[in-house]
């Protein structure tokens, strides 16, 4: 991922300083496993761990220099990295890697990563789930219309709207502990799977010491099941992130203008028009939602290996592991601090709400004129009469609106009083479900009512 959107936290646990010190590692605990168990010298064991911390402890470019020329002649990485660390560690190295395989180091080491990488996430979705909280309970009572198909529906609230992402970002974060689950695990069991080098306790041994479990069965490497969901799973999370942000965008629009991405001093929008305050935070997170769910497809492909292991799934996960998580983690920390600046405009949405005239109260009239004895059929009939005349004349010199046309109507006069009318237009019958979901989302019903 380029620099731009990688955030420090993340690229670290990316960078080779941080894999060759995870791959030291396993090989350091696998030896004093087997020195434990009588397979190798303890003092072989201990010359490995203290030389060779020392040696990846301090390792810098020329060291990366080193193992990259190593492994120019090796065509192994892994090979590389072990000459480069033996040249430290001296004769006892020949007591490094006995019975493993490189997927072992490889495979646990990418486990590793990618549980260190879910922690950022969960910060990040931590982050992300109080913003929206707060400004969900800000808002709980800013009327707003509802839309579908992009066309006024009825009344609802920016409070509401922010509480459905709050539950699915809850969701998601449930989700990412469990697919942080599933990819928790070690494998030290050899060149098949089969402990036919190594005993079984060693691996039981790292797995331990690295908060890891043993894979139940690895065969070269670790199923590709396990990290096809997990990517999957940040594909989700990716979603849910560009669902925030269309609607962010949508919002913004200028026929629109109920919500604004913060502006700061000395912003600019535009190279051409200096007038332009364009959600451009959005429309970025819409770009690395698509990076993040383009890591999905090739993760399922890699479940298809040949026989106990081919290396077509690793050039993939050299490239979607990192740039995946980085842009994730990337698109979380800017959507939060989006939604924690973000402007919202009350007094646009008001008008808004009132832009049609009254006809997004036609459901509600619906029901009172079934309620008063007239059929269902009937009613729709009256109220969409009433509706679409009301659509058309819009902003027409004196025109009527919904509620004018409604009281003139001889279907609808002396079938329902004022007062039920009244009812059935007021907006604020459109709040009396909110502490019910509130308390669903938040396990709360948060602010009360202004004038309640």
């Amino acid at each position: 991922m380029i620099p731009r959107y990688s955030r420090p936290q993340m690229a670290a646990i990316w960078a080779a300083e941080n894999r060759f010190r995870i791959w030291f590692e396993i090989e350091a605990l696998a030896a004093e496993a087997m020195a434990m168990l009588g397979t190798i010298p303890k003092e072989a064991a201990e010359a490995i761990r203290t030389r060779g911390q020392a040696r990846v402890a301090s390792i810098g470019p020329a060291d990366l220099e080193r193992i990259e020329a190593i492994e120019r002649e090796t065509r192994h990485d892994v090979i590389a990295f072990l000459t480069w660390l033996g040249e430290a560690i001296g004769p006892d190295s020949r007591f490094m890697h006995l019975g493993l395989t490189s997927s072992d180091v490889l495979d646990t080491c990418l486990a590793l990563q990618l549980v260190q990488a879910s922690d950022l996430l969960d910060a990040d979705l931590n982050r992300l789930l109080e913003v929206l909280k707060r400004r969900a309970f800000e808002h709980k009572y800013t009327l707003m219309v509802g839309r579908s198909h992009g066309i006024h529906a009825e009344p609802t609230t920016f409070g509401l709207k922010l509480a459905g992402h709050y539950a699915e970002f809850a969701r998601n974060r449930q989700r990412l502990a469990a697919a942080r689950a599933e990819i928790a695990t070690c494998t030290v069991s050899g060149a098949v799977g089969t402990f036919a080098h190594v005993d079984p306790r060693v691996e039981a041994f790292v797995a331990e010491r690295l908060g890891l479990r043993p894979e139940t069965v690895a065969t070269q490497v670790i199923p590709r099941d396990r990290h096809a969901a997990y990517f999957a799973t940040l594909g989700v999370i990716a979603s849910g992130v560009e669902r925030l942000a269309i609607e962010i965008r949508h919002l913004s629009r200028s026929e629109v203008r109920e919500v604004e991405e913060f502006f700061h001093p000395g912003q600019k929008g535009s190279s051409a028009m200096p007038h332009k305050r364009n959600p451009v935070l959005s429309e970025n997170l819409t770009g690395l939602a698509r990076i993040v769910r383009a890591a999905v497809i090739p993760a399922l492909e890699n479940v298809s290996l040949w026989h106990e292991r081919d290396i077509s799934h690793s050039s993939v996960e050299r490239v979607f592991a990192p740039d995946a998580t980085l842009a994730l983690d990337f698109a979380l920390t800017r959507l939060a601090e989006l939604m924690d600046k973000l402007v919202v405009y009350p007094e646009r949405m008001h008008a808004n709400l009132a832009s049609l005239s009254g006809v997004i109260h036609s459901g509600e009239v619906l029901l009172a004129l079934a309620r008063g004895g007239i059929s269902r059929e009937d009613a729709y009939r009256i109220v969409q009469r009433n509706a679409m005349a009301t659509w058309e004349e819009l902003g027409k010199p004196g025109a009527k609106g919904f509620r004018a046309r409604l009281e003139a109507d001889p279907e609808v006069a002396g079938r329902i009083s004022p007062e039920v009318l009244d009812a059935a237009m007021d907006t604020q019958a459109h709040l009396r479900g909110l502490d019910e979901i509130f308390t669903r989302v938040f396990g709360e019903p948060g602010p009360a009512a202004p004038n309640a």
